[in-house]
């Protein structure tokens, strides 16, 4: 088959593009080397604004340009990854991000946007191997390719997976872009089944608001947050793909600081009362609650001045503090207020001895707080504090946990709070400590780096603590939270929305969106998963496909003797066909199987060391998450299905694949599943 007439003019177009980048560079390398000396704060502001022009600048392995946009008696736009100019002729290629390029995203029959012709390239590496193009000003050719050329996307959702997450930028649909282009102010939750492209949505949408909004968040970075350290692997080379470097990716325990790091994992009851958000209201309680009447004067000398400050007078500085001070004012803070009220209590009836001493207000409050007595009184009414021990306080006393939960847990409730000194001493904190020991150091010391957006994937197995530990690190809450609330598995996971706003203090003021559309996952394999969601998330709409294949499940029962054997036989011949295979095994089981598959010469990742550099990984279903792999061997789907949340996790392992889905088991089905297979 012929390739489109236009390809010669269009390929000469793709190459002076390429050239003009290129001179781009050498201009940048030029300016950069011409202002190499001199050591003023300007000149090396300019030398580092130079490297960073010259580092976007790289060529990436991915096409400069992917499409164009025709207007109906306006101008001609290319549009790409990044901008490109020539020297007199203005812009060659338009950044994605721009306004300009909105139309190649959204324009429809229905509201075409005033374009005339939508067109995609097909390319490899630089070479322009054919069009397909959309012609919106004749409806009976609204959507056509030549040579039998595929539509783009599909062919790109076609395209063999690998262990690093790519950029979908040449094919962002209408729904997606409408949520990348929010407003960097937006606080927005997207719902979205597996395959809709949440994730890609959360990152392109991270990069959009860097082009946009650049001199704030150069200021205040993108805070990315992703459920372990085997996604953040995944996604780590689309933001540098797309020439944006200025985020910050990291789990949600590692927000918090060096010292608060969790250990082990609570019982699953355990976990779900510490996230619960009325914690947030026990700990500032229990935070609050160590600053109690005096007891005794304040009674010294204090700078050559007998010094006496009645327990009244200490208890009117108090309230003053907390007054003063405000609700949301950290405990440190208000205390250094106290101290100064309780000098400033003195100094009002003394004020004439002071000065004649020689004593200032500031002076004399500073000698005042060195002096034994006063400290004595002032640990007594109002102590020093520190979050770990605020924390260790409330888990270990059982006293100071009743009075913090009064009227809002139940005895039984505390009593899961309860945890044994030796176990914390022995042990460390638990993962689910994490977060209460960072909302004890925010009630205490107020708060840490501000970013100037939150992007939070994988956010249905967050805690309602975890929520406000994210939110209170953006500016003005502005935050993209992505999840699908049938895939949450935690135990203290989401089960709509709506309290998720609540959690970040936006309630009705946030938006949720939903994306129902998928692009990953084929049809078959989707409608087959599907089957487990009135069982594992009653209400959550399921996501449709695009995609169709050929090739249904494939079932295989097996005995307990044969398993290793058959799994063996599986992975080499689906990894004869693909170039990504993913093994998803119960927990219990998961790290046995992969003693036995290396003792079997197969070079395999293992999810637990955070890799993704070999063709097969091993892995659980909730580590699974937001992963994509050619093909996918589910072991013992019905273990997995009776784990923790296991209906979830089943649906999680089930959408892995975008091409092949294999399933070898022991014992039957779930239910759900059992008229499908064997």
């Amino acid at each position: 088959m012929t390739s489109h007439p236009d390809v010669p003019a269009e390929q000469a177009h793709i190459d002076h593009a390429y050239r003009c980048l290129e001179a781009m560079r050498e201009r940048a390398r030029y300016l950069l080397e011409s202002n190499l000396e001199g050591s003023s704060i300007d000149q090396q502001a300019l030398r580092w604004e130079l490297r960073a022009r010259l580092a976007s600048l790289d060529e990436s392995r991915s096409p400069l340009t992917f499409g164009r946009i025709d207007h109906d008696a306006g101008p001609t736009y290319y549009v790409g990854r990044r901008h490109v100019r020539g020297e007199d002729e203005g812009e060659v290629v338009i950044d994605w991000r721009a306004p300009a390029a909105t139309p190649f995203y959204r324009a429809t029959i229905q509201d075409p946007l005033d374009l005339i012709r939508r067109r995609r390239f097909v390319i490899e590496g630089r070479s322009l191997v054919d069009l397909f193009d959309e012609n919106f000003d004749d409806p009976d050719q609204a959507i056509g390719g030549h040579g039998g050329v595929p539509d783009p996307l599909l062919a790109e959702l076609g395209r063999a997976r690998t262990g690093q997450m790519r950029d979908i930028v040449a094919t962002i649909q209408a729904e997606q872009d409408e949520i990348i282009r929010c407003p960097l102010d937006s606080v927005i939750v997207v719902q979205g089944g597996p395959g809709t492209g949440k994730t890609a949505v959360g990152l392109h949408r991270a990069a959009f608001l860097l082009y946009e909004y650049r001199e704030v968040l150069q200021r205040d970075p993108v805070l990315i947050v992703g459920p372990n350290r085997l996604f953040l692997e995944y996604i780590s080379h689309v933001l540098p793909s797309l020439g944006e470097t200025a985020a910050y990716q990291t789990t949600v325990e590692t927000l918090a600081a060096l010292e608060f790091r969790g250990r082990r994992s609570d019982p699953p009851d355990v976990a779900r009362i510490k996230g619960d958000e009325r914690m947030a209201e026990i700990l500032r309680r229990a935070c609050w609650g160590y600053v109690s009447p005096a007891s005794e004067p304040i009674e010294a000398r204090i700078a050559g001045i007998r010094v006496l400050i009645s327990p009244a007078e200490i208890d009117h500085a108090v309230a003053g503090a907390m007054e003063g001070a405000g609700p949301r004012a950290p405990y440190r803070i208000a205390r250094d207020t106290f101290l100064e009220r309780l000098g400033n209590t003195w100094l009002k009836r003394h004020e004439a001895e002071a000065y004649s001493a020689g004593h200032d207000a500031l002076g004399f409050i500073a000698t005042l707080s060195k002096s034994p007595a006063v400290k004595r009184v002032l640990n007594s009414v109002w102590p020093s504090n520190g979050p770990a021990a605020l924390v260790r306080d409330l888990l270990t006393s059982g006293a100071r946990a009743e009075a913090a939960a009064a009227e809002l847990m139940t005895p039984a409730e505390v009593s899961l709070l309860r945890t044994r000194a030796r176990v914390l001493k022995d042990e460390g904190w638990s993962h689910s400590d994490v977060a209460l020991l960072d909302e004890a150091d925010w009630l205490i010391n107020g708060s840490r780096r501000r970013f100037g957006h939150a992007i939070v994937d994988e956010a249905q197995d967050l805690s309602a603590m975890q929520f406000r530990m994210i939110a209170r690190r953006t500016r003005e809450g502005s935050m993209t939270v992505l999840g699908d609330l049938a895939q949450a598995t935690s135990p203290s996971s989401q089960s709509n929305w709506s309290d998720v706003l609540r959690h970040l203090g936006h309630g009705p003021d946030g938006e949720i969106k939903e994306l129902s559309i998928g692009y990953r996952v084929p049809l078959g394999l989707l409608r087959f998963a599907n089957q487990l969601l009135p069982v594992a998330a009653p209400g959550v709409l399921a996501a449709t496909s695009v995609r169709e294949t050929n090739d249904p499940p494939k079932f295989k029962r097996v005995t307990a003797d044969e398993m290793v054997t058959e799994l063996v036989a599986e992975i080499r011949a689906l990894e004869e066909l693909w170039t990504s295979v993913g093994v998803i095994c119960p927990e219990a089981v998961v790290s046995g199987m992969r003693d036995l598959l290396v003792k079997e010469d197969l070079r395999i990742a293992y999810w637990a060391e955070g890799l993704l550099d070999e063709s097969i990984t091993l892995l659980t279903a909730a580590a699974a998450k937001g992963l994509e792999f050619d093909a996918v061997i589910v072991v013992e789907p019905g273990v997995i299905y009776r784990e923790s949340n296991g209906p979830r996790r089943l649906y999680v392992a089930l959408t892995r694949a975008v091409q092949h889905l294999s399933m070898l088991y022991t014992e039957d089905l779930p239910d759900p599943l059992r008229h499908s297979g064997g």
